[in-house]
């Protein structure tokens, strides 16, 4: 757990803060991220996953129960409410954001930069095709792999 701590936790604390917006939270998901991982070690298994991977799925279960458990208070009223429903949406985007790009990094880089290309930049296949000098047909199997494998 200490080899775990010393290389994760940074990455962890930065991971929950931006979708926490909230140090205080962000070390505290960070402290149960681990507490859960020590309670489940018997359950994690190298072969499905990295040890990374593991830790980072339970951050993100943990950033979530904190987001919820955070929205589920009494609130106020006025903009304080506003806020609180942002807050889960933003969490919850931040995490779909940081799982995405987890995603991208595993993928062949022809088949990333198809999809970055053609869905994140919104350009024409066509266009990202003759940029890269293949065919259109090339490129148009390059996304669907690229998607397959994502």
């Amino acid at each position: 757990m200490r080899a775990a701590y010393d290389a994760f936790s940074g990455e962890l604390y930065r991971m929950t803060y931006r979708a926490l917006n909230d140090g205080g939270l962000a070390e505290e998901a960070v402290q149960e991220t681990f507490l859960r991982a020590w309670r489940a070690a018997d359950r994690y298994d190298p072969e499905r996953s990295s040890l990374r991977t593991w830790m980072f799925a339970i951050a993100r279960n943990v950033t979530i129960d904190l987001v919820r458990a955070r929205s589920s208070r009494p609130q106020r009223a006025g903009a304080e409410v506003e806020r609180a429903g942002g807050a889960e949406d933003t969490a919850e985007a931040s995490l779909r954001a940081w799982e995405m790009e987890e995603a991208l990094r595993h993928i062949d880089p022809h088949h990333r930069h198809a999809i970055v290309e053609t869905y994140y930049r919104d350009r024409p296949c066509a266009e990202v095709a003759a940029e890269a000098g293949v065919p259109v047909g090339t490129m148009r199997s390059r996304l669907y792999y690229g998607l397959k494998a994502l």
